[in-house]
């Protein structure tokens, strides 16, 4: 069965900075685009960021543009989200997704989603 396992959430405080990481179970995912979701308490689930399966396209959420950045290693089927400059208003549960698609497609919701991994920034 074809999974996504996300690592790397925590606690953190405001200004500090996490990695996020996406294992891939298997390596049909090299050919996918792939990307981050986030859906804090209370709200719709967001697009964060994603990246085409080559990774010579990447397109980020307007709040995370600068702060955020998505990156993959197809060796290792793994896709990863560095996040600095954290603020409060970035806690939430982040999903890693996949999807056949470009990332265009995938901005509008993957076909593949982990479980997620907290992140929680305190002020």
């Amino acid at each position: 069965q074809v999974q996504l396992v996300e690592s790397g959430g925590g606690l953190v405080q405001a200004g500090g900075s996490l990695r996020l990481s996406c294992a891939a179970s298997e390596r049909t995912f090299n050919y996918y685009a792939m990307g981050w979701f986030r859906q804090a308490p209370g709200k719709e689930r967001e697009f964060v960021a994603a990246i085409s399966w080559r990774g010579d396209t990447t397109v980020y959420l307007n709040s995370v543009k600068g702060r955020f950045t998505i990156s993959r290693d197809n060796a290792k089927n793994t896709v990863f989200l560095q996040m600095y400059s954290l603020k409060p208003e970035d806690t939430a549960v982040y999903y890693c997704a996949a999807d056949p698609g470009s990332v265009d497609v995938l901005k509008r919701g993957g076909r593949y989603w982990g479980q997620g991994t907290q992140v929680t920034v305190t002020s």
